[in-house]
């Protein structure tokens, strides 16, 4: 595919992407819709940010049709879902987290067939991606996986205490969970899940371990941060967005980057009899 073609086809599914927003918008209409003078903007720089990461991902994912529209699709459905449990628990003061999550059901689903006719019949065979999880024994599966876990955890309160003094004010007027329900929700439910979505973008991008793990990063936190973060929203105050957007890139980042390495092809895997092989 020349460079032309994929220009135009990011173009075409950008366009895609905010007809469908608006269609999602129209079925499922939010009552706490965010206000903002520059909010058509914002959401336009948002949408494209979402549009050129599943772009890259679609460019490289080892599967064509359907199979690519659905999976291509279901990652920042995947991503908002983990982010909305943290919501409800810290913000609980709004009871439209269900209806959020129709809205980023809908718009997903609208989206299947625009990321499956524009990058589902590449020209050229499907590549052959390595397999991060098959690859790995149970013994190495296990290990990785406990420290992706508590790499997750000690990033989250690592960069949440850097970030604490300036929030704090809006914090106080919040419900802040317990402590062990805190470590709880990062451990067990947030952190395993974003290794599992970053273990599948390791595996859809199909990059070699350093390439890899920088695309990785990239892409995971445009779509769990950034690109959610930008758009203004009726529960964070702008001071307290921006902060949390400086928090979660970077924290998204590095803990991407760390999944894909210690996942990523074992340097020996590059070696042509092995190559080969795989």
């Amino acid at each position: 595919m020349t460079f032309a073609k994929i220009i135009l086809r990011v173009i075409l599914a950008f366009v895609g992407n905010v007809l469908a927003v608006v269609v999602a918008g129209m079925l499922v209409p939010l009552k706490n819709a965010p206000h903002s003078p520059h909010l058509l903007q914002w959401m336009l720089l948002s949408n494209a940010l979402v549009v050129s990461a599943l772009s890259v991902v679609a460019l490289r994912i080892e599967w064509r049709g359907w199979m690519l529209g659905v999976t291509v699709a279901a990652i920042p459905l995947a991503i908002a879902f983990v982010n909305l449990i943290e919501g409800v628990v810290f913000l609980q003061g709004t009871s439209e987290w269900g209806g959020i999550f129709l809205y980023t059901i809908v718009s997903s689903a609208l989206m299947v067939p625009v990321w499956m006719l524009l990058f589902g019949k590449q020209d050229g065979p499907a590549p052959e991606h390595y397999h991060p999880i098959d690859s790995r024994s149970l013994g190495e599966r296990l290990w990785r996986f406990a420290v992706c876990d508590l790499a997750y955890f000690v990033l989250y309160y690592g960069t949440g205490m850097i970030i604490f003094p300036y929030v704090k004010d809006f914090y106080a007027t919040q419900h802040i969970p317990a402590f062990g329900i805190m470590v709880g929700l990062q451990l067990l439910i947030r952190g395993p899940l974003f290794i599992l979505i970053c273990l599948g973008l390791t595996r859809m991008l199909g990059l070699p371990r350093l390439s890899g793990a920088l695309a990785v990063g990239l892409v995971f936190t445009l779509l769990s941060g950034a690109a959610p973060l930008l758009i203004p929203n009726p529960y964070f105050p702008d001071s307290v967005r921006w902060v949390h957007f400086c928090e979660v890139t970077s924290e998204n980042f590095l803990f991407g980057a760390i999944v894909a390495w210690l996942w990523g092809r074992p340097q020996l895997a590059h070696a042509p009899a092995l190559r080969q092989a795989a």
